[in-house]
Protein backbone atom coordinates (compact mmCIF):
# COMPACT_ATOMS: atom_id res chain seq x y z
CA UNK A 1 0.00 0.00 0.00
CA UNK A 2 1.47 3.69 -0.78
CA UNK A 3 2.18 6.28 1.65
CA UNK A 4 -0.15 8.19 -0.27
CA UNK A 5 -3.45 5.38 -0.37
CA UNK A 6 -6.46 6.24 1.94
CA UNK A 7 -6.38 4.52 5.30
CA UNK A 8 -9.37 1.63 5.64
CA UNK A 9 -11.73 2.48 8.38
CA UNK A 10 -14.42 0.32 10.34
CA UNK A 11 -16.68 1.32 12.59
CA UNK A 12 -18.08 -0.58 15.73
CA UNK A 13 -21.13 0.99 16.81
CA UNK A 14 -24.04 1.62 14.35
CA UNK A 15 -26.16 3.83 16.63
CA UNK A 16 -27.24 7.64 15.41
CA UNK A 17 -24.04 9.29 15.39
CA UNK A 18 -22.73 6.55 12.88
CA UNK A 19 -24.58 8.30 10.20
CA UNK A 20 -22.10 11.94 10.19
CA UNK A 21 -18.66 9.82 10.65
CA UNK A 22 -19.97 7.91 7.95
CA UNK A 23 -20.97 10.42 5.61
CA UNK A 24 -17.76 12.60 6.48
CA UNK A 25 -15.45 10.25 6.06
CA UNK A 26 -16.87 9.28 2.72
CA UNK A 27 -17.44 12.38 1.33
CA UNK A 28 -14.99 15.14 3.25
CA UNK A 29 -11.80 13.46 4.15
CA UNK A 30 -10.10 11.98 1.54
CA UNK A 31 -7.67 10.11 3.27
CA UNK A 32 -10.15 7.57 4.41
CA UNK A 33 -12.30 5.07 3.03
CA UNK A 34 -14.38 3.11 5.27
CA UNK A 35 -15.27 -0.36 4.84
CA UNK A 36 -17.69 -1.74 6.98
CA UNK A 37 -19.33 -1.42 10.33
CA UNK A 38 -20.38 -3.80 13.15
CA UNK A 39 -22.80 -3.95 16.03
CA UNK A 40 -23.93 -6.36 18.31
CA UNK A 41 -27.41 -5.85 16.45
CA UNK A 42 -26.80 -7.32 13.24
CA UNK A 43 -29.98 -5.94 11.53
CA UNK A 44 -28.79 -2.11 12.68
CA UNK A 45 -25.15 -3.11 11.06
CA UNK A 46 -27.10 -4.03 7.63
CA UNK A 47 -28.72 -1.03 7.41
CA UNK A 48 -26.60 1.58 8.34
CA UNK A 49 -23.96 -0.84 5.66
CA UNK A 50 -26.86 -0.33 3.17
CA UNK A 51 -27.51 3.03 3.55
CA UNK A 52 -24.08 4.42 2.99
CA UNK A 53 -22.59 1.92 0.91
CA UNK A 54 -20.44 -0.32 3.30
CA UNK A 55 -20.30 -4.13 4.29
CA UNK A 56 -21.33 -5.02 7.52
CA UNK A 57 -20.11 -7.41 9.95
CA UNK A 58 -19.49 -9.00 13.30
CA UNK A 59 -17.17 -7.08 15.34
CA UNK A 60 -14.65 -9.85 15.37
CA UNK A 61 -14.84 -9.99 11.55
CA UNK A 62 -14.28 -6.08 11.18
CA UNK A 63 -11.19 -6.32 13.83
CA UNK A 64 -10.02 -9.12 11.57
CA UNK A 65 -10.37 -7.41 8.40
CA UNK A 66 -7.01 -6.97 6.13
CA UNK A 67 -7.68 -3.69 4.71
CA UNK A 68 -9.12 -1.48 8.01
CA UNK A 69 -6.13 0.17 9.73
CA UNK A 70 -8.03 2.05 11.60
CA UNK A 71 -11.53 0.94 14.22
CA UNK A 72 -13.99 4.25 15.09
CA UNK A 73 -15.29 3.15 18.05
CA UNK A 74 -19.06 4.78 18.38
CA UNK A 75 -20.24 2.14 21.21
CA UNK A 76 -21.86 3.48 24.56
CA UNK A 77 -19.42 4.80 27.25
CA UNK A 78 -19.05 2.13 29.16
CA UNK A 79 -18.13 -0.72 26.50
CA UNK A 80 -15.23 2.45 25.28
CA UNK A 81 -12.18 0.63 26.93
CA UNK A 82 -13.12 -3.30 26.22
CA UNK A 83 -13.61 -2.35 22.25
CA UNK A 84 -10.82 -0.41 22.20
CA UNK A 85 -8.17 -2.73 23.70
CA UNK A 86 -9.79 -5.36 21.39
CA UNK A 87 -8.92 -3.18 18.56
CA UNK A 88 -5.40 -2.20 19.62
CA UNK A 89 -4.38 -6.24 20.40
CA UNK A 90 -5.96 -6.98 16.95
CA UNK A 91 -2.57 -4.76 15.81
CA UNK A 92 -5.52 -1.76 14.68
CA UNK A 93 -5.22 1.64 15.52
CA UNK A 94 -8.63 3.21 17.07
CA UNK A 95 -10.58 6.70 17.75
CA UNK A 96 -12.90 6.67 20.75
CA UNK A 97 -15.73 8.88 21.01
CA UNK A 98 -15.57 10.74 23.83
CA UNK A 99 -14.95 9.91 27.13
CA UNK A 100 -11.79 7.95 26.23
CA UNK A 101 -12.16 5.29 29.05
CA UNK A 102 -15.12 4.96 31.56
CA UNK A 103 -12.51 4.90 34.35
CA UNK A 104 -8.47 5.90 34.80
CA UNK A 105 -7.00 2.26 34.81
CA UNK A 106 -9.13 1.42 31.76
CA UNK A 107 -7.29 4.60 29.78
CA UNK A 108 -3.82 3.29 30.99
CA UNK A 109 -4.03 0.34 29.92
CA UNK A 110 -5.07 1.22 26.36
CA UNK A 111 -2.13 3.49 26.21
CA UNK A 112 0.44 1.41 27.31
CA UNK A 113 -0.94 -1.68 25.81
CA UNK A 114 -1.21 0.73 21.93
CA UNK A 115 2.46 1.35 22.40
CA UNK A 116 3.42 -2.22 23.16
CA UNK A 117 1.54 -3.19 19.91
CA UNK A 118 2.70 0.06 17.75
CA UNK A 119 -0.35 1.36 17.20
CA UNK A 120 -2.08 4.36 17.80
CA UNK A 121 -5.44 6.09 19.78
CA UNK A 122 -6.98 9.02 18.77
CA UNK A 123 -10.07 10.49 20.88
CA UNK A 124 -13.07 12.46 20.73
CA UNK A 125 -14.02 15.26 20.55
CA UNK A 126 -12.58 16.59 17.71
CA UNK A 127 -14.78 20.05 17.65
CA UNK A 128 -11.55 21.91 18.87
CA UNK A 129 -9.99 21.08 15.32
CA UNK A 130 -12.94 23.11 13.73
CA UNK A 131 -12.61 26.65 12.10
CA UNK A 132 -14.05 28.35 15.51
CA UNK A 133 -11.47 26.81 17.93
CA UNK A 134 -8.94 26.84 15.06
CA UNK A 135 -9.36 30.16 15.00
CA UNK A 136 -8.94 31.16 18.71
CA UNK A 137 -6.01 29.45 18.73
CA UNK A 138 -4.41 31.36 16.10
CA UNK A 139 -5.69 34.72 18.13
CA UNK A 140 -3.78 32.91 21.28
CA UNK A 141 -0.49 31.99 19.79
CA UNK A 142 -0.20 35.78 17.78
CA UNK A 143 -0.68 36.95 21.41
CA UNK A 144 -3.96 39.36 20.22
CA UNK A 145 -4.90 39.06 24.05
CA UNK A 146 -1.48 39.27 25.62
CA UNK A 147 -0.63 36.32 28.25
CA UNK A 148 -3.77 34.35 29.36
CA UNK A 149 -4.30 34.73 32.98
CA UNK A 150 -7.71 32.89 33.39
CA UNK A 151 -10.58 31.28 31.55
CA UNK A 152 -14.39 30.46 32.32
CA UNK A 153 -16.80 27.83 31.32
CA UNK A 154 -20.58 27.25 31.67
CA UNK A 155 -22.48 24.48 30.26
CA UNK A 156 -25.83 24.60 32.61
CA UNK A 157 -28.96 22.74 31.27
CA UNK A 158 -32.55 21.53 33.42
CA UNK A 159 -31.46 17.63 32.29
CA UNK A 160 -32.62 15.04 29.87
CA UNK A 161 -35.43 13.69 31.60
CA UNK A 162 -37.90 15.98 29.71
CA UNK A 163 -37.06 15.00 26.52
CA UNK A 164 -34.86 11.63 26.61
CA UNK A 165 -37.21 8.22 26.71
CA UNK A 166 -34.26 6.26 28.52
CA UNK A 167 -32.43 8.68 30.77
CA UNK A 168 -31.31 6.56 33.52
CA UNK A 169 -27.56 6.83 32.25
CA UNK A 170 -27.15 10.13 33.05
CA UNK A 171 -28.02 9.99 36.55
CA UNK A 172 -25.76 7.53 37.25
CA UNK A 173 -21.85 7.13 37.97
CA UNK A 174 -20.10 7.73 34.81
CA UNK A 175 -22.77 9.81 33.34
CA UNK A 176 -24.12 13.35 34.82
CA UNK A 177 -23.17 17.15 32.89
CA UNK A 178 -19.64 16.63 33.50
CA UNK A 179 -18.90 13.21 31.75
CA UNK A 180 -22.00 13.79 29.13
CA UNK A 181 -20.87 17.28 28.10
CA UNK A 182 -17.81 18.42 29.87
CA UNK A 183 -15.49 16.51 27.35
CA UNK A 184 -16.21 19.36 24.74
CA UNK A 185 -15.42 21.96 27.34
CA UNK A 186 -12.18 20.47 28.46
CA UNK A 187 -10.97 19.62 25.18
CA UNK A 188 -11.38 23.27 23.87
CA UNK A 189 -9.44 24.33 27.70
CA UNK A 190 -6.75 22.22 27.50
CA UNK A 191 -5.91 21.93 23.54
CA UNK A 192 -5.45 25.91 23.72
CA UNK A 193 -4.05 26.28 27.39
CA UNK A 194 -1.93 23.00 27.72
CA UNK A 195 -2.37 20.33 30.37
CA UNK A 196 -3.65 20.84 33.87
CA UNK A 197 -1.81 20.65 37.26
CA UNK A 198 -4.45 20.55 40.05
CA UNK A 199 -8.19 20.03 39.81
CA UNK A 200 -10.37 21.20 42.87
CA UNK A 201 -14.17 20.58 42.59
CA UNK A 202 -17.38 21.17 44.53
CA UNK A 203 -20.38 19.04 43.55
CA UNK A 204 -23.89 18.70 44.57
CA UNK A 205 -27.02 16.99 43.41
CA UNK A 206 -30.29 19.15 43.50
CA UNK A 207 -32.76 16.71 44.04
CA UNK A 208 -32.98 12.30 44.72
CA UNK A 209 -34.61 11.69 42.17
CA UNK A 210 -36.01 12.62 38.32
CA UNK A 211 -39.79 12.36 36.47
CA UNK A 212 -38.97 10.60 32.94
CA UNK A 213 -41.41 13.09 30.71
CA UNK A 214 -41.62 11.39 27.16
CA UNK A 215 -42.07 8.47 25.59
CA UNK A 216 -43.46 5.01 27.13
CA UNK A 217 -41.93 5.43 30.49
CA UNK A 218 -43.23 9.22 30.92
CA UNK A 219 -44.59 9.49 34.24
CA UNK A 220 -41.36 7.21 35.88
CA UNK A 221 -39.01 8.18 38.63
CA UNK A 222 -36.10 7.44 38.54
CA UNK A 223 -33.31 7.86 41.08
CA UNK A 224 -29.73 10.43 41.20
CA UNK A 225 -26.85 8.56 41.90
CA UNK A 226 -23.89 11.07 40.47
CA UNK A 227 -23.41 14.70 40.83
CA UNK A 228 -25.78 17.39 38.74
CA UNK A 229 -24.26 20.44 39.55
CA UNK A 230 -20.15 20.62 39.52
CA UNK A 231 -17.94 23.57 39.75
CA UNK A 232 -14.71 22.57 38.72
CA UNK A 233 -11.86 25.24 38.96
CA UNK A 234 -8.31 24.45 37.00
CA UNK A 235 -4.83 25.48 37.46
CA UNK A 236 -2.87 24.99 34.08
CA UNK A 237 0.71 24.15 34.01
CA UNK A 238 1.01 27.27 31.79
CA UNK A 239 -0.15 29.27 34.23
CA UNK A 240 -3.78 30.63 33.82
CA UNK A 241 -6.87 29.06 35.93
CA UNK A 242 -10.20 28.49 34.86
CA UNK A 243 -13.49 27.53 36.34
CA UNK A 244 -15.80 24.97 34.52
CA UNK A 245 -19.47 24.67 35.90
CA UNK A 246 -21.82 21.87 34.20
CA UNK A 247 -24.94 21.27 35.43
CA UNK A 248 -28.30 19.72 34.74
CA UNK A 249 -29.79 21.72 37.11
CA UNK A 250 -30.23 25.26 35.52
CA UNK A 251 -33.57 26.33 33.81
CA UNK A 252 -31.96 29.18 31.91
CA UNK A 253 -29.15 31.12 31.54
CA UNK A 254 -27.25 34.09 30.14
CA UNK A 255 -23.89 33.38 30.57
CA UNK A 256 -21.39 32.60 27.52
CA UNK A 257 -20.42 29.16 26.85
CA UNK A 258 -17.10 29.84 27.16
CA UNK A 259 -14.31 32.60 27.67
CA UNK A 260 -10.45 33.45 27.71
CA UNK A 261 -9.30 36.66 29.59
CA UNK A 262 -5.82 37.87 28.79
CA UNK A 263 -3.29 40.42 30.07
CA UNK A 264 -4.58 42.72 27.06
CA UNK A 265 -8.28 41.49 26.05
CA UNK A 266 -10.48 38.66 26.40
CA UNK A 267 -11.74 36.50 23.47
CA UNK A 268 -15.70 34.45 23.64
CA UNK A 269 -15.50 31.81 21.97
CA UNK A 270 -18.19 29.70 20.37
CA UNK A 271 -19.96 26.53 21.82
CA UNK A 272 -17.43 23.97 21.76
CA UNK A 273 -19.73 21.36 20.85
CA UNK A 274 -19.48 22.88 17.34
CA UNK A 275 -17.32 23.28 14.49
CA UNK A 276 -17.91 26.76 14.17
CA UNK A 277 -18.11 30.49 15.52
CA UNK A 278 -19.20 33.30 16.57
CA UNK A 279 -15.58 34.48 17.85
CA UNK A 280 -15.47 37.79 19.42
CA UNK A 281 -12.37 39.96 20.60
CA UNK A 282 -12.82 42.64 23.04
CA UNK A 283 -9.26 44.41 23.05
CA UNK A 284 -7.90 46.04 26.04
CA UNK A 285 -9.56 49.52 26.84
CA UNK A 286 -12.57 48.86 23.94
CA UNK A 287 -16.00 49.04 25.19
CA UNK A 288 -17.29 46.68 22.21
CA UNK A 289 -16.58 43.55 21.19
CA UNK A 290 -15.72 42.79 17.97
CA UNK A 291 -16.37 39.72 14.93
CA UNK A 292 -13.41 37.93 14.34
CA UNK A 293 -13.60 36.29 11.02
CA UNK A 294 -13.03 32.97 11.36
CA UNK A 295 -10.27 30.54 9.32
CA UNK A 296 -11.42 29.17 6.27
CA UNK A 297 -12.43 25.39 6.58
CA UNK A 298 -13.97 22.58 8.63
CA UNK A 299 -16.49 25.38 10.39
CA UNK A 300 -19.59 22.49 9.40
CA UNK A 301 -20.17 19.54 11.43
CA UNK A 302 -17.17 17.89 10.19
CA UNK A 303 -17.14 14.59 13.08
CA UNK A 304 -14.62 12.97 11.85
CA UNK A 305 -11.65 14.99 11.24
CA UNK A 306 -9.90 13.83 14.65
CA UNK A 307 -9.96 10.53 12.33
CA UNK A 308 -8.44 11.95 9.26
CA UNK A 309 -5.77 13.59 11.67
CA UNK A 310 -5.24 9.95 13.02
CA UNK A 311 -5.12 9.13 9.56
CA UNK A 312 -2.39 11.32 8.33
CA UNK A 313 -0.22 10.17 11.55
CA UNK A 314 -0.56 6.64 10.39
CA UNK A 315 0.82 7.53 6.97
CA UNK A 316 3.17 10.43 7.44
CA UNK A 317 4.20 9.54 10.90
CA UNK A 318 3.16 13.65 12.03
CA UNK A 319 2.08 14.04 15.73
CA UNK A 320 -1.44 13.34 16.98
CA UNK A 321 -3.46 16.48 17.38
CA UNK A 322 -6.56 14.40 19.07
CA UNK A 323 -4.71 12.11 20.46
CA UNK A 324 -5.21 9.66 23.21
CA UNK A 325 -3.14 11.31 25.42
CA UNK A 326 -4.76 14.49 25.27
CA UNK A 327 -8.20 12.24 25.58
CA UNK A 328 -7.03 10.20 28.45
CA UNK A 329 -6.42 13.80 30.44
CA UNK A 330 -9.44 15.17 30.38
CA UNK A 331 -10.78 11.80 31.92
CA UNK A 332 -8.41 12.51 34.64
CA UNK A 333 -9.12 15.56 35.19
CA UNK A 334 -13.27 14.89 35.20
CA UNK A 335 -12.91 12.03 38.02
CA UNK A 336 -10.22 14.27 39.57
CA UNK A 337 -13.22 16.93 40.34
CA UNK A 338 -15.37 14.23 41.43
CA UNK A 339 -12.90 12.90 44.06
CA UNK A 340 -12.45 16.13 45.07
CA UNK A 341 -16.15 17.27 45.40
CA UNK A 342 -16.39 14.00 47.38
CA UNK A 343 -12.60 14.26 49.55
CA UNK A 344 -12.74 18.50 50.23
CA UNK A 345 -8.95 18.63 48.86
CA UNK A 346 -7.42 19.50 45.68
CA UNK A 347 -6.52 16.27 43.42
CA UNK A 348 -3.05 16.54 41.40
CA UNK A 349 -3.30 15.34 37.90
CA UNK A 350 -0.28 12.97 37.20
CA UNK A 351 -1.37 12.78 33.35
CA UNK A 352 0.53 14.37 30.62
CA UNK A 353 0.08 15.21 26.76
CA UNK A 354 2.10 17.80 24.29
CA UNK A 355 -0.15 20.61 23.13
CA UNK A 356 -1.19 19.94 19.94
CA UNK A 357 0.34 21.63 16.90
CA UNK A 358 -2.51 23.91 14.91
CA UNK A 359 -4.21 23.17 11.76
CA UNK A 360 -4.21 26.59 10.65
CA UNK A 361 -2.19 30.03 11.15
CA UNK A 362 -3.67 33.81 11.06
CA UNK A 363 -1.75 35.00 7.29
Amino acid sequence: MTSDAPVGVGIVGAGYISDIYLQNCTAMFDNLRPVGIADLVMDRARSQAEAHGVDAFTVEELLAHPDIEIIVNLTIPAAHGDVALATVEAGRSVYNEKPLTANREQGQRLLQRAEERGVLVGGAPDTFLGGGLQTVRALLDEEVIGTPVAAAGMMLLSGHERWHPNPDFYYQPGGGPLFDMGPYYLTALVSLLGPVLRVSGVTTASVPTRTIGSGTRSGEVIPVDTPTHIITALEFASGPTASLTTSFDVWDTTHSALMIYGAEGSLRLPDPNTFGGPVELLRAGAEQWEPVDLLAGHTQNSRGIGVSDLAHALRRGDPLRASGKMAYHVVDIMHAALESGEQGKHIVIDSDFALPEPLQRLP
